[in-house]
């Protein structure tokens, strides 16, 4: 089995003051797995992925093996995923963050 945690930040935005008001704070959903790394196609999904909005607002997801311990302390400490849950299941579904996944 596998734990991982998949982290959101926001690397790039169009804020008047160039920061993001979510900076700094913990942003983490995590998953286990059975099987391993999730795999898309044989290939496993990246420990990275960017997605750009299209109006200067651009989010990140780094996904990363932790341990229960980690995983028990990054669960507590989320303030959730800022309604982008929608990016973990595309990188799971897809390996990488899908423009057809985004809610509507």
């Amino acid at each position: 089995m596998v734990i991982l945690a998949f982290e959101l930040s926001m690397p790039s935005n169009n804020a008047w003051n160039g920061r993001w008001t979510g900076e700094g704070t913990c942003y983490a959903i995590v998953r286990s797995f059975r099987t391993g790394w999730p795999t898309v196609d044989g290939k496993s999904i990246p420990s990275y992925a960017h997605y750009a909005f299209g109006d200067g607002w651009a989010a990140a997801v780094t996904v990363r093996e932790v341990d229960r311990i980690e995983a028990a302390k990054l669960r507590l400490l989320s303030q959730g995923f800022c309604g982008y849950d929608w990016m973990v299941e595309s990188l799971i579904r897809t390996g990488a963050i899908s423009p057809d996944e985004v809610p509507r």
